[in-house]
């Protein structure tokens, strides 16, 4: 009985002393590692960027746990995303993200495995990224802009804004292919209420100044700012020339009319880069790029600035003012 009982003390002191050892042994949690290619500067698309990090948080990646990012931005010099995306993609991420169809191309020709998750993308079939919608079927997937739809509406603002407008310039990144689709888009909606649309590029500071100019010397009706984000860092010109020339505009980034922009009609961009964080924790947790079907968000968001209405001498149509998610006053 005796060597019975010291036997089971034995085995149970053993278990005891092993336990820590097993624990202690323990693989620590696998780090993931996320590259984001973006077409812009630093700080253009920063909150966007914190809203992505902290969904991210909330789905159990957190950077300094069990999460790196590492970026790369091309300034808005679109020459440069192949190189930066072939750095990216020697780090061998587990997912690239790339919030632009520029970005979006870019990643994709410089790997075939490694997924990619895009968004703000205007036609992710045309552009080349997938198969359909429904069935990517290779390693891109994420979010498009809904470019038909948010066109229309552009249109359909300005004429409220101002009745008798037939003429619009729209301006944009011509070496972008979603604002090339958005442009047949405007220019399919405005023939439909015998109006016309005109290009202008506006894909650096050069090319933007030639555009205003053609508006000063050709007026235009109505003003449209696409969402490419290489016009953004010349928001305060592109207000300021609209203000000086008493023209109404319509922005496709609501941080224009917080600059003094008149009105801006988007998608939620605070949604799109927080979905996007979904796919990619998605596909950190195993699924293929190629099964997760490209979302096309429904949100939308209209604001409107009245004392850049004023200031034009515009008075905004109450049908606008009501379906407003916000009125800066």
């Amino acid at each position: 009985m005796g060597q019975v009982l010291r036997r089971q003390f034995l085995i149970a002191a053993g278990a005891v002393l092993a336990a820590p050892l097993r624990a202690g042994a323990q693989v620590p949690p696998r780090v993931a590692r996320v590259a984001v290619l973006d077409d812009t500067a630093e700080n253009t698309r920063s909150r966007e960027w914190q809203l992505f990090r902290r969904r991210l948080q909330e789905l159990g990646y957190a950077e300094g746990r069990n999460l790196v990012i590492v970026a790369r931005y091309a300034r808005g010099d679109g020459t440069k995303l192949p190189a930066l995306a072939a750095e990216l993609v020697a780090q061998q991420p587990d997912v690239i993200l790339a919030p632009s169809t520029p970005a979006a191309r870019a990643a994709l020709q410089a790997t075939s495995s490694i997924p990619i998750v895009f968004n703000g993308v205007a036609d992710p079939v045309g552009a080349g990224l997938v198969a359909s919608l429904g069935h990517p079927g290779g390693n891109a997937t994420g979010l498009s802009i809904m470019a038909t739809e948010i066109g229309s509406k552009w249109i359909e603002l300005l004429r409220e804004i101002a009745p008798g407008a037939s003429r619009f310039g729209f301006v944009n990144d011509a070496s972008n292919p979603g604002s090339l689709l958005a442009f047949r888009n405007l220019q399919e909606r405005a023939r439909s209420v015998n109006a016309s649309v005109r290009f202008l590029d506006g894909r650096n500071r050069q090319e933007l100044e030639s555009a205003l100019e053609t508006i000063a010397r050709e007026p235009v009706d109505g003003l449209i700012v696409g969402t490419t984000m290489v016009l953004f860092p010349h928001r305060d010109r592109i207000i300021q020339f609209a203000a000086r020339h008493r023209l109404p505009a319509v922005f496709a980034r609501r941080e224009y009319v917080e600059a003094g922009g008149l009105l801006s009609y988007s998608v939620d961009l605070d949604f799109m880069f927080s979905r996007s964080a979904e796919y990619v924790q998605r596909i950190l947790g195993g699924a293929k790029a190629s099964d997760l079907p490209v979302e096309r968000p429904s949100g939308t968001r209209l604001e409107v600035n009245l004392k850049t209405a004023k200031a034009l001498g515009l008075k905004m149509p109450q049908s606008i003012l009501l379906r407003a998610d916000r009125v800066i006053e």
